[in-house]
């Protein structure tokens, strides 16, 4: 109450100011504003108090009348032209010059930048919208439904998690599918560490400046083998030479609660429904008389909070710009924690008359993660009739919890227990492994603590040539170096670490390092013939060193005096990897009559990730643009900009998740007992307190080493894309957007898969295997709907059309399907395939019939698909993929005198999701199964589909007249797949703009994710890769900010 308070009296002293502060004597002025190039009057034009919300709007005529303040400065602007202020005066005349700089604003592309009216490939570039951001802890949620074709999915709801980003469609099976990231010049490596996700983990939202999207080929083919899944171009924000120290602010506090969760019994509902099913008087004694709501043991409202400071300015020549961020994050599952601290420094010199720039840029990250342990499941699943702690009574009034033993073996926790055997006999009991963990117990007991830091920086140099500044000379050194550290930790008496505990570690260091340099030749042969060529190469080397240790402690009361005290369970792994990347690329510019554009690219990479006779791979690429505004259209004034199209090239994928050495010969420590008494010294195989061991005749016994799969024939996926597209801009560019068609397709694809026996060390190995295809079509408007005094409504919309499909796959004759998309039911069940002719991930399953008997009541079947009379995995039929076809964004802002409000939606259609948590917890519906050494808690979506729908997992008949025998298999159904298309709110943002003396800034209030709109039953339609198994939530945020500039 007291913060609340607190923010209440600022708010208010900010708003008394803005309003106080220019309560000066007043004068009346009029004026007349006009198109400097025409002389015509400008309709509509803004003519605005300087410091105030005092203002007004030209008539017909171009005329305006204004009430001002003694010794005002108006601000006098209109969509197309440079804005003008000018000192009030009456009978003002003030001319609007075109606003060249908006219609020549830059884009960044692939080394280098292009005028945005002279690209000629699908290039998308976004400024943050500082009104209508939302909370935005990690880069990647700035861009969710933001630009078309671009598709941002969060792990799950824990604070700072990851993100999966998707750029026009996945184009790989088995490599990386995520786009390249390059951050001021620097290609990140995509692999994180522990406590960060990805590398956009590295950069502090609040210091980008813009996000640049190279989606084709024509603009990602300068960037090669690592561009077939799209390009992020994220560069920071820099000083401004020439001006004094602006020092700014921009902080918040959020709260997150928990707005949907799975239902299940209270303690009264397990007991009534047990009494209901006619349990019998054993089974009942194991019912405890408490009503625990274990959701609520583990959930939380999170308090968080995210601060940042930046100081920018710059001398004639020497712009500079620092910042510094702090960010809580609090997890809405308790003990889930996220903090990062963030620096940033960029300066900007240039010298010799701006013919040397440099731009250096040095970021530095700190980010200390706890991670709960996974307890969720555990907290739907436990008996809520049985306490947190202290023991339990039945329901007929007896001990079946004795408080002495949770005490003395499980710290106090209530937990199902069994006998033990740890050859001590203090220790006769341990948990049972059938039963449900005790959720609060498992929070409390078990610690992973990962502290993670980064250093990102890069030095370019940039100079033209004194007496021949037609040519530039660039070069770029960069460096990403990054480390984490997680320890986890089990008590001895918790479940993960019963009896011995755990105390172990991870530790990842890794290091990327860049140079790349490039010259540049500029000529206009005439005014209307332009040509620019550039050629480069560059150097890229990426290691990555990796270490875990851990053990338990053998207790002081174990019979075996020789193990008391001693490490036990020693295990550790290590393994140091490395590969690099040698570039040479060019580029060619071509314009002629500022209507026809030319451009080409070509890169030559060689990877150490295949072998010599495939190491290189060229990767080419062309683009054609025509203005059409500038041949045909040059009198239609509404017209500002038309422009065509067309692109061709094709881009390469050397990120592939085996490894970077899968083409040669490599060995690991072979299974457990293949040891042979046969090696040499320190090889000796190691028990689990770390002493050597020997066989029955007292030699000792060695590790031995087993070959590991390979395949010297890989080579690079590659991908070819045509693109056509259109850019238009409408109404002095108040209406702008474009429109575009794309065909991507990818051969060579890389995929594990299996191999005829003896032909390879293994069973499957990582092979080119086929072709696939993603073809489709975007569209993005933006556009300035009102634009008055007072009053300004800006809206954008994106819409994309994706479809997916394998059309080749060289697995066999029949291109036999490749399982993928693993289930929780059973082991090694898997519910989906790669197979031709249908997008990949397609989910696999038997067709369901109902019936209805002639009581009334329902019952399932598996339709006999093929009509053999008999189920098997024939019926089996393709149905549906999780990829959707459509997804879609809008944003839209109004502005009114000093108060904003801005919203932002996103929306997938035709995306589904396979439940499996309603398919893995269905059987605890049965009365037989509701009872496993402890009651198992049963979800309410669970009851109804069993008991109102009818869906029984041991009542799934292979015959449509329900009767005979019944279907196993009951999950592989297609009654688990179910349509997850979604609207979602991503957020809502209401705040009001002030200015003072000698500060101006923003409060503002946001409320993120506060609903979804979806068919989907279970928790959150939006699910990565389609198998629903994760149900940590996503979480309603509300939050209060400030920005202040000084």
């Amino acid at each position: 109450m007291k913060n609340n308070r607190f923010i209440s009296k600022s708010l208010f002293t900010l708003l008394f100011l803005a309003f106080a502060t220019f309560m000066y004597a007043q004068t009346t002025i009029t004026g007349v504003v006009t198109d400097a190039a025409t002389g015509e009057a400008i309709i509509g034009a803004n003519i605005i108090e300087k410091g105030t919300t005092n203002g007004t709007i030209t008539d017909f005529d171009g005329n305006f009348v204004l009430t001002v303040a003694e010794g005002a400065v108006l601000e006098i602007s209109y969509i197309g032209y440079k804005p003008v202020e000018a000192a009030a005066v009456d009978g003002m005349q003030v001319q609007l010059g075109e606003d060249t700089e908006m219609l020549e604003e830059v884009v960044v592309v692939g080394y280098g930048v292009v005028k945005k009216n002279d690209a000629t490939g699908s290039v998308t570039a976004i400024k943050p919208d500082d009104m209508n951001k939302g909370l935005n802890v990690n880069a990647q949620e700035m861009m969710q439904g933001k630009i078309a074709g671009v598709v941002v999915t969060s792990n799950d709801g824990a604070p700072g998690t990851g993100a999966n980003i998707r750029i026009r469609g996945g184009s790989s099976l088995s490599a990386s599918n995520s786009p390249l990231i390059v951050i001021d010049g620097l290609a990140m490596d995509n692999n994180g560490i522990p406590g960060a996700a990805n590398p956009l983990s590295m950069v502090n939202p609040n210091d980008i400046e813009t996000f640049t999207v190279l989606k084709d080929a024509s603009a990602t083919a300068i960037y090669g083998s690592r561009a077939s899944n799209g390009v992020i171009i994220i560069t920071t924000k820099k000083g401004k030479a020439g001006s004094g120290p602006e020092v700014s602010y921009e902080g918040n506090v959020s709260m997150s609660n928990l707005i949907n969760r799975m239902e299940v019994f209270t303690g009264d509902e397990l007991r009534a429904y047990a009494s209901t099913i006619g349990l019998s008087h054993d089974y009942m004694s194991k019912l405890g008389t408490a009503n625990t709501d274990w959701q609520s043991e583990i959930y939380r409202a999170a308090i968080s909070t995210d601060h940042n400071i930046s100081i920018t300015g710059g001398t004639k020549n020497m712009p500079y710009r620092a910042s510094i961020g702090y960010t809580l994050g609090n997890g809405i599952i308790k003990n889930s924690q996220m903090q990062r601290v963030t620096g940033a420094v960029n300066l900007s010199p240039s010298f010799f008359d701006k013919h040397l720039n440099i731009n250096f840029n040095v970021k530095g990250l700190y980010i200390y993660n706890s991670y709960p342990a996974g307890v969720v499941g555990s907290a739907l699943s436990m008996d809520p009739t049985l306490p947190i702690k202290g023991g339990a009574t039945n329901i007929y009034g007896e001990e079946y919890f004795s408080k002495a033993d949770m005490d003395k073996f499980f710290g106090g926790y209530n937990q199902p227990t069994t006998g033990a055997n740890y050859n001590d006999p203090g220790w006769p009991l341990t948990f049972d492994p059938n039963t449900t963990n005790n959720p609060v117990a498992a929070l409390n007991q078990q610690s992973s603590i990962a502290n993670s830091g980064s250093f990102v920086g890069n030095l370019e140099v940039d100079y033209q040539i004194h007496g021949f500044e037609d040519l530039r000379l660039h070069a770029n050194f960069g460096a990403d170096y990054s480390y984490g550290h997680q320890r986890y930790q089990n008590d001895p008496y918790g479940v993960a670490g019963h009896y011995y505990g755990w105390d172990g570690y991870d530790v990842k260091n890794k290091y990327n390092l860049q140079f790349n340099a490039y010259a540049q030749y500029y000529k206009d042969f005439t005014e209307a013939q332009h040509f620019d060529i550039m050629a480069g190469f560059e150097l890229q080397h990426f290691y990555n060193d990796f270490y875990n240790e851990g053990n338990g402690i053998m207790p002081m009361t174990n019979n075996n005096e020789e193990l008391r005290g001693k490490p036990y369970n020693y295990a550790e792994s290590s393994f140091k990897t490395e590969s690099r990347l040698m570039s040479f690329f060019g580029r060619a510019n071509y314009i002629g009559w500022n209507q026809l554009m030319l451009t080409a690219t070509v890169r030559a990479d060689g990877s150490s990730r295949f072998a010599p006779d495939h190491r290189w791979g060229i990767f080419p690429s062309v683009a054609l643009g025509w203005k059409i505004k500038e041949t045909f259209l040059q009198d239609a004034n509404w017209i500002n900009d038309l422009k065509l199209r067309l692109g061709y090239g094709i881009t390469g994928q050397q990120e592939i998740n085996q490894g970077d050495y899968p083409y040669m010969a490599q060995y690991s420590i072979s299974q457990d007992y293949a040891y042979y008494p046969v090696g040499g010294p320190n090889s000796e195989l190691l028990d689990n307190t770390g002493t050597p061991m020997f066989d029955a005749s007292g030699n000792p016994i060695y590790t031995t080493y087993r070959p590991n799969a390979y395949n010297a024939d890989i080579t690079w996926e590659k991908t070819t894309t045509y693109n056509a597209g259109i850019d238009f801009g409408f109404l002095n560019n108040r209406v702008t957007g474009s429109i575009d068609y794309y065909y991507r397709q990818t051969d060579d694809l890389l995929n594990v898969v299996p191999v005829a026996v003896g032909t390879n060390f293994r069973n499957k190995v990582i092979s080119n295997v086929g072709s696939l295809t993603n073809q489709g079509a975007e569209f993005s408007i933006n556009a300035v709907a009102v634009d008055k005094r007072n009053f300004k409504w800006d809206l954008g919309f994106n819409f994309t059309y994706n479809e997916n499909k394998i059309i080749r796959l060289n697995t066999g004759e029949d291109e036999t399907p490749i399982p993928t998309g693993g289930i929780s039911n059973g082991t090694g069940n898997t519910i989906q395939r790669h197979t031709v002719g249908l997008p990949t991930s397609s989910f696999y399953v038997y067709e369901t019939g109902m019936g209805t008997r002639e009581n009334g009541e329902k019952y399932y079947y598996v339709v006999d698909r093929n009509e053999d009379g008999k189920i098997t995995e024939d019926d089996q039929y393709y149905y549906h993929s999780p990829n959707a076809p459509i997804t879609m964004g809008f944003q839209t802002k109004f502005q009114f005198y000093g108060f904003d409000l801005g919203i932002s939606l996103r929306s997938n259609v035709g995306n589904y999701v396979y439940n499996d948590v309603l398919a893995g917890n269905l059987r605890y519906a049965n009365p037989g199964e509701i009872y496993r050494n402890g009651f198992h808690n049963v979800m309410k979506s669970v009851y109804d589909t069993h008991y109102n729908k009818g869906m029984q997992s041991n009542k799934v008949y292979t015959s449509p007249d329900g009767t005979g025998s019944t279907f196993t298999d009951f999950f592989r159904l297609d009654y688990f797949v179910e349509n997850a298309s979604f609207v979602r709110i991503d957020n809502i943002t209401l705040g009001y703009s002030f200015k003072a003396d000698k500060v101006s800034g923003r409060a503002y209030v946001t409320v993120q994710n506060p609903c979804v709109f979806t068919p989907y039953s279970g928790l959150d339609p939006e699910v990565f890769g389609g198998i629903d198994n994760n149900i940590y939530p996503r979480s309603m945020t509300s939050l209060v900010g400030l920005s202040l500039q000084f």
